[in-house]
């Protein structure tokens, strides 16, 4: 997920910011809030079909501009394939879980991820279509997750799961603060699949590092794996990008590119904010429920499956089939 304008007036950080410590010390960092139990951790499995074979998509779908547009399919074209892995590194370890509360998080996560990815290949098929390299990047990932799935100990895989998933909580967030997809893109459908796909992870952000928690408690492991995580994760946009620009005669305009990647440094994707979220996960005693945003995903819930819900009809119809 990416965020393609500067974050909204009115958003704050109170949301996402964790709490202070009460004695003001500033050198032990923040402490962390209270743990969100009951209803705020319920996890539902929507199932939902955004229709992307009937979707008139535009090659450069993100208001035309060539770099947004590649960037935002390298990262659709990692989803299906990294989701399968969070899975099957989260239910490695199903068995082990002791908690009830936990037990039935589990499998809201995965019912979730189960949609994710069969949404994010149906958008990924008709990107396809228009010239972008789907089954080269998705590939990519294929081999990655495997190799990683047969030689790496379950351990690490549910370690990388978890710091995947702070990435994408902490990409989530930022993108549902600033509502930058209002103007970045007018295709609503991939607007709203990835608001949806936000709001959902950020709902199960807690999962798998609450797993891991349970099975490991390392947190040598945690804050060690997510630095080997990033990493990959950087290079894999990043290179992803060049693959996928290198099939695209638009991306030859070098001026062009100068100009977006100018725009770029702008996004709150790649904000000072956003890199101390992502490094918090590194902090002693951290949790993603230390920033919490349960004002923001009520706010969420009700614009896309509230009465007046922009899903909710894709919701209804989904249901009835």
């Amino acid at each position: 997920m990416i965020c393609m304008s500067s974050p909204a007036p009115s958003a704050t950080l109170a949301e996402t910011t964790p709490a202070q410590s009460p004695s003001g010390r500033g050198d032990s960092g923040p402490v962390a809030a209270p743990r969100r139990t009951g209803s705020e951790r319920e996890i539902p499995t929507r199932r939902i079909d955004f229709g992307f074979g009937e979707v008139d998509l535009p090659r450069h779908f993100m208001n035309g501009d060539v770099l947004p547009s590649h960037i935002v399919a390298v990262l659709s074209c990692l989803f299906p394939e990294g989701e399968d892995f969070f899975v099957q590194s989260v239910r490695n370890y199903r068995d082990q879980i002791t908690d009830p509360e936990l037990a039935e998080q589990v499998k809201g996560f995965i019912g979730q991820e189960a949609i994710h990815g069969r949404e994010h290949r149906a958008f990924n098929e008709a990107l396809r279509e228009l010239g972008y390299p789907v089954r080269i990047l998705d590939g990519r990932v294929r081999i990655g997750m495997g190799v990683l799935s047969k030689v790496a100990p379950k351990r690490f895989q549910l370690a990388v799961t978890a710091a995947l998933e702070h990435y994408t909580a902490t990409l989530a967030e930022i993108l549902l603060r600033s509502r930058s997809l209002d103007e970045d893109t007018h295709v609503a459908e991939v607007r709203e699949l990835f608001y949806w796909h936000a709001v959902e992870e950020s709902e199960h952000k807690a999962v798998a590092f609450d797993v891991l928690e349970q099975v490991s408690g390392s947190e040598r492991l945690r804050v060690n794996v997510m630095r080997i995580t990033t990493a990959a994760f950087l290079f894999a946009v990043a290179s992803g990008a060049l693959v996928s620009m290198a099939t695209d005669p638009a991306a030859r305009d070098l001026g062009r590119l100068r100009r977006e990647l100018g725009e770029l440094r702008d996004n709150p994707a790649v904000s000072r904010e956003c890199v101390q979220r992502i490094r918090d996960y590194n902090r002693p005693g951290f949790h993603p429920d230390d920033h919490d945003t349960s004002g923001l995903l009520a706010q969420w819930r009700e614009r896309l499956f509230g009465t007046d819900g922009t899903l909710r009809d894709r919701l209804r119809r989904t249901r009835a089939a």
